[in-house]
């Protein structure tokens, strides 16, 4: 979760609008009008031209979910019924002018940007706009006020970001280090706990890789409890980086505990008592730092805290700790009055436990005495049924091969689960995600959602009904409304039409398959070519890159015009590939365990064989000019791939790489590379899986690039690399970018361009034009 990733860089010579065509060698200049052809394809152009396109649905209620789609005019903002019905969600142009009054812009009606909105128990409008809240009444003239959102906190009192509870009376956030809650009516504070002091605060959020002033708790039910920590940071290290500006620089400093360090960041588990603010200390020794998700004890989507789940009752609180290293996990319930904790059963591994993908899958179910536990124990992610009385499994839920990847209900009264899942219907493409339902009972699921695509569902608040788009990389998405009892169709929401979109000239990419390291193992991939694809031409290919192990190169299986800009550099004369090699999720856990224990092999095997079966397949690739690029993991992969076979990749663009992991937060490496050991001689596990160590095997042209306050991967990562190769008198280029963050913002673009230009140059042998600027459209 932590890593992330990102791209840039090549060029060329002669001025030959050929090359647009895709021309190589005997192009050698490539123009500006090249560049704006390529631009063309950007998302930001892209995606406006694709109409009906249902985006943000979300349930108002168990009757009614909103929804906004696009068309030529503009954005349409729509709520639908249970029946079919689709009306109007509000009356945009009335919006729009309550909403310039209280900006002071003017607001185009058909071009609102809001990101969400929900309805008010007063019935007003809740609208979120690029992350900021608006508070619209809208039934007489139309009357907007700013605000922190009926969701997330009120519109009175401090302005530290809240946690609402369930009766939405009360929001709980932090304030020196100590919880506070906040009436969400009135905005009247109180001070909760009165203990926290500096670096051992209540409910605050530090990943290392991730800092921020949100609140992780978890509110009962009946909104009396609050489930929390108390997060001991006194001995973790520290990370420093400074601004660079005139004048004295300000100095950035956060807890960032390293792989291998003795004391890293660890929480003592607490119940508060919300009326008597009764503090309650679960009985067990402080528990590491640690999620069965992802390397943040906070990472669902929801931003709560994943691995605690309160009973309906809220006597008692299930929760499951992990080990640092990641390969045990204890099922507990806490009994919320003592502090009382009991160890129900646990999980061991030789590699790593994860719990889902996107989501944590266990469930507590108090009501039967009965848990519902994730485990990949046959080499695929099935769910398993234990008595909370005994410990002991009961049965397997789901059996077989293919992965549950969320559980998305569980209902104890019928005892019926739903899911979605990869990989459990033959002939189908194991990554696209299906849905299903199944009893706790077991026996064969119920697939609710047959079309051979990948389905992204949305279920109402009572799981009567879902909304499920559905799509593939190269066919438009179809949103329909469907019964989560037989999966029926109750009615179609939209089709998108990408009549406007083939139009501009786009074409869809090119799914493909290929055999990994083994000669065995089947991988998939996207490519993209020039719209103008000429199979007569020999064409460099640039391998884009994103080693996981938390995700892979591809990305999302669902339709969307753009991926980055891989159209769009493959618009300027190259074949873009996506491979996801072997160390990826979503397959088996042997597939996902190939390379755990040697992090530095990033995929590069599979990503070598790859493109030398593709070569082969296809006269028009020309595998003597090879290109790699990559974000995070992606950048430490290229100049892995860069040092390890320099004789294949001639080009190489690494931004803000993770190059040495004793250098990362010890989370995410301790957990993919395991703990750090020495021997003897003080030898680690780690010495060799550090980048810098292969400097010397440098043979091509390779880019270098870092913000400069990176504080998910510090900028000391690259500078690593940079310190090899000087020593090892190596030719590179390096670009630094002032003040930017893990993701470059809008200096990103000036990235995409020079990494076109790199790739031009050094990879096609042409020359760019000079100078090009992209043009995003501006943001309000």
């Amino acid at each position: 979760m932590g890593l992330k990733m990102d791209g840039s860089r090549l060029l060329g010579a002669l001025v030959l609008s050929a090359l647009s065509a895709g021309a190589v060698a005997q192009t050698t200049t490539l123009t500006a009008d090249d560049y704006a052809k390529a631009e063309r394809l950007m998302g930001y152009n892209t995606v406006p031209l694709v109409d009906h396109a249902v985006q943000g649905v979300a349930w108002l209620d168990d009757g009614h979910f909103g929804y906004r789609e696009h068309d030529a005019a503009g954005d349409h903002y729509l709520r639908m019924d249970a029946a079919g019905k689709a009306s109007p969600a509000f009356d945009q142009a009335k919006f729009a002018a309550a909403l310039s009054k209280v900006s002071g812009k003017t607001v185009d009606a058909k071009k609102l940007g809001i990101t969400d909105f929900s309805d008010t128990a007063d019935g007003r409008l809740d609208v979120n706009l690029r992350g900021k809240h608006y508070l619209c009444d809208l039934k007489a003239e139309g009357v907007c006020v700013a605000g922190k959102g009926a969701k997330e906190s009120s519109a009175k009192g401090g302005n530290e970001p809240g946690v609402l509870s369930p009766d939405k009376k009360t929001e709980a956030f932090i304030r020196n280090w100590n919880l506070w809650l906040r009436d969400a009516g009135t905005g009247a504070e109180t001070q909760l706990t009165t203990d926290g002091v500096e670096d051992f605060g209540y409910a605050t959020d530090n990943a290392g890789w991730k800092h921020s002033d949100e609140a992780i708790l978890v509110w009962s039910p009946d909104s009396k409890q609050i489930a929390t920590f108390q997060q001991d940071q006194r001995k973790t290290g520290e990370m420093y980086l400074v601004t660079t500006n005139v004048g004295h620089p300000k100095l950035e400093k956060w807890k960032y505990p390293l792989v291998g360090d003795e004391h890293v960041t660890m929480i003592e588990r607490v119940i508060i008592d919300v009326p008597a603010k009764k503090v309650v200390r679960l009985k067990m020794a402080p528990d590491q730092h640690r999620s069965t998700l992802c390397d943040d004890v906070s990472c669902g989507r929801d931003g709560g805290w994943d691995d605690v789940q309160w009973a309906a009752d809220g006597k008692t609180l299930a929760f499951v700790s992990s080990s640092r290293d990641h390969k045990q996990a204890w099922f507990h319930i806490a009994d919320a009055a003592t502090g009382t904790v009991r160890t129900v059963f646990d999980e061991k591994v030789p590699t790593y436990y994860e719990s889902g993908n996107g989501k944590v899958n266990w469930s507590y179910l108090p009501e039967t005495n009965e848990a519902i536990w994730f485990s990949e124990r046959n080499n695929w992610g099935n769910l398993y049924l234990y008595d909370l009385k005994t410990g002991k499994l009961k049965r397997a839920i789901t059996t077989g091969e293919g992965n549950v990847t969320e559980v998305l209900k569980v209902d104890a009264k019928t005892r019926t689960l739903w899911f979605r899942g990869v990989g459990r219907t033959d002939g189908v493409n194991p990554y696209y995600q299906q849905f299903w339902k199944v009893s706790l009972d077991g026996g064969k699921p119920t697939l609710l959602t047959p079309e051979a695509s990948d389905h992204a569902v949305v279920l109402s608040p009572d799981g009567r009904l879902f909304v499920d788009t559905y799509s593939t990389p190269i066919v438009p998405p179809v949103t329909v409304l469907r019964s989560a009892l037989d999966g029926s169709n109750v009615a179609e929401v939209a089709k998108a039409d990408i009549s406007r979109l083939l139009a501009s000239g786009w074409k869809a990419p090119e799914p493909f398959t290929v055999k990994g390291r083994d000669g065995k193992t089947d991988l998939y991939g996207l490519m993209f070519k020039p719209t103008n694809f000429d199979p007569s031409k020999k064409y460099p290919i640039v391998d884009y890159v994103y080693p996981g192990p938390q995700t892979g190169s591809v990305g999302t299986r669902s339709f969307t015009p753009a991926r980055g800009d891989h159209q769009a550099l493959a618009e300027l004369g190259f074949i873009v590939v996506a491979i996801d090699g072997m160390g990826t999720p979503w397959r088996s856990k042997a597939f996902h365990d190939a390379y755990f224990g040697n992090i530095i092999d990033n995929t590069l095997p599979d990503q070598v064989a790859g493109l030398k079966e593709l070569g082969k397949r296809y006269a028009w690739i020309d595998l003597d000019r090879v290109g790699m690029w990559g974000h995070s993991g992606g950048g430490n992969a290229t100049v892995g791939a860069m040092f390890m076979y320099p004789d294949f990749f001639k080009v190489g663009i690494a931004e803000s790489g993770n190059h040495d992991n004793r250098n990362y937060e010890d989370d995410w490496a301790e957990k993919w590379q395991g703990l750090l050991v020495k021997d003897k001689d003080g030898n680690s596990n780690y010495d060799k899986q550090a980048n810098q160590v292969y400097a010397d095997k440098l043979k091509g042209h390779l880019l270098l690039a870092h913000g400069t306050m990176d504080d998910n991967v510090p900028p000391y990562q690259t500078l690593l690399v940079v310190d090899a190769l000087i020593k090892a008198n190596k030719d590179f280029d390096l670009l630094l970018i002032p003040n930017a963050h893990h993701g470059y913002a809008t200096a990103g673009y000036y990235m995409t361009r020079k990494r076109w230009d790199y790739f031009v140059r050094n990879l096609m042998g042409a020359t760019p034009p000079k100078e090009y600027a992209l043009k995003p459209p501006k943001m309000d």
